[in-house]
């Protein structure tokens, strides 16, 4: 299914339309054989597993560290044993059992605080199933509502990531060659055919 930014750019709009409706299904279809579910905003991730009415707190092993996840009930196999995708703020992360009411489960909630709020996972753990984080529409996407410094700094992600899922300079890469080429203007003496940008 992995096209280059220039094979999908380069496809009609129906094309594009079909192309990515197949993917979300796939991506739907490969979210829903994990054995979790999981939202996320861009500073923290909410994983829920559903669990046996009878589960107690005593009955799990759930050990969150700052790099992994281990999620068990004592005796069995590990429902998660992994590496997170990126790094968690392990002190500032937890987990909750709940009743549901009028049902025979009983649902684990992990809330895991990124240590870099500023970017989107594509996966809970390494090697899972992963969502297509260039598709990714924010709950509160109202960027009016958002004070000035904040909805610059939003606005400068997203054009960051859909950038570099184009495979294009970022906001970043664009000032750094722009002043190189205003200074180049400025000293037209130097040579800068060796010049490196990094």
């Amino acid at each position: 299914m992995g096209l280059t930014p220039k094979e999908y750019d380069a496809m009609t709009e129906e094309e594009r339309k079909a192309y990515d409706e197949a993917a979300r299904k796939k991506e739907a279809e490969e979210q829903a054989a994990l054995p979790y579910r999981w939202k996320q905003t861009l500073t923290d991730v909410d994983v829920s597993i559903d669990l046996p009415k009878d589960i107690l707190r005593k009955d799990l092993i759930v050990v969150l560290k700052r790099d992994s996840l281990k999620v068990a009930i004592r005796g069995q196999d590990p429902i998660i044993d992994g590496k997170f995708h990126k790094l968690i703020k392990a002190d500032e992360s937890a987990w909750t059992l709940i009743s549901q009411n009028n049902s025979d489960k009983k649902e684990l909630n992990i809330n895991l605080e990124k240590f870099n709020g500023t970017e989107w996972w594509k996966c809970v753990i390494e090697g899972h199933a992963e969502v297509d984080t260039t598709k990714i529409t924010p709950e509160n996407s109202k960027l009016s509502d958002l004070d000035g410094e904040t909805r610059g700094m939003v606005e400068k992600m997203m054009y960051d990531q859909r950038a570099q899922a184009a495979g294009k300079p970022t906001s970043d890469e664009v000032k750094k060659a722009e002043a190189l080429e205003k200074f180049k203007k400025m000293h037209p003496e130097l040579d800068f055919s060796n010049a490196k940008m990094g």
